[in-house]
């Protein structure tokens, strides 16, 4: 029979005293944001959000509305896939030029200096088109190209090229070198390397993350409408305004099943490719 002594979790005391340091630095930002959470159970808020909420139920189901939520989902889904499409165009190529891996010069464990500056250069474009906000960039579009999808299109596609380029090369950066290092030393060009040394590792941890992008897309989307981008996000903006709940639950279970329908296409690709 063992002693309590022997079944004390040796790691007990660093857990209580990690969880001990998270409060104390999570503490000031809370405060500093003036988060209480204690205002959603008041008699002033639980009024109001009982009365929204009521107003979801039913979802209305006419059909001339039901047609013209799908048209605009359609739009939704194309405003999305459009800027995912225009995103890979530049995102593949930089991604490919950030990977470190794919370095001639650097198989003899110093990169040289005009692909260092290069490579250095292409990181920091990813960095400014992915730290500013799609909403921003449709904002910026919607007054040069006027209201509707074509400024979706373009604010995603900027914004997606920077985050699809910086994972897109973590991920061939976190790929086994050999074989891509055994390519180039063997005369291989760079995207031989990659076609047959990178990409069938990285296959399926690439097309996961970009369809879970393209996922994010269709959300981005929904926002990007409230600025006049089109789609469906336009219309829920609209019916929200109107306080027309049963409109905006409509919407709502069309997005759950957009969702849910890109969460089925990234488990059938990985599938497909494993």
């Amino acid at each position: 029979m063992s002693s309590p002594k022997s079944r004390r979790d040796p790691a007990f005391l660093g857990r209580v005293f990690w969880i001990a340091v998270t409060a104390v630095l999570l503490w000031p930002m809370l405060v500093l944001t003036e988060f209480k959470i204690w205002t959603l159970f008041s008699a002033e808020s639980l009024k109001p959000t009982l009365k929204f909420l009521v107003d979801f139920f039913p979802p209305k189901l006419e059909p001339e509305f039901l047609l013209m939520v799908a048209r605009e989902t359609w739009r939704t889904v194309a405003m999305a896939t459009a800027g995912i499409a225009l995103a890979l165009v530049f995102a593949i190529p930089l991604s490919l030029m950030t990977a470190r891996v794919l370095s001639v010069s650097g198989l003899a464990g110093r990169m040289g200096i005009g692909s260092a500056v290069c490579r250095t250069a292409v990181r920091w474009l990813l960095i400014v088109l992915r730290s500013v906000p799609e909403l921003i960039w449709a904002l910026v579009f919607v007054r040069v190209v006027g209201l509707g999808p074509t400024a979706g299109v373009l604010a995603i596609a900027l914004t997606y090229t920077g985050m699809l380029g910086k994972v897109y090369g973590e991920i061939l950066e976190s790929s086994d070198p050999a074989v891509t290092h055994s390519l180039l030393r063997n005369g291989a060009g760079r995207l031989q390397a990659f076609f047959y040394g990178l990409l069938p590792q990285s296959a399926a941890e690439l097309t996961s993350y970009t369809v879970y992008r393209w996922e994010c897309a269709i959300r981005s989307s929904a926002v990007l409408g409230f600025v006049g981008a089109g789609g469906l996000g336009q219309q829920m903006d609209a019916s929200m305004k109107m306080f027309n709940g049963s409109e905006v639950a409509t919407m709502l279970i069309v997005f759950f099943f957009l969702v849910w329908l890109a969460d089925q296409a990234s488990h059938a690709f990985r599938k497909a490719l494993s």
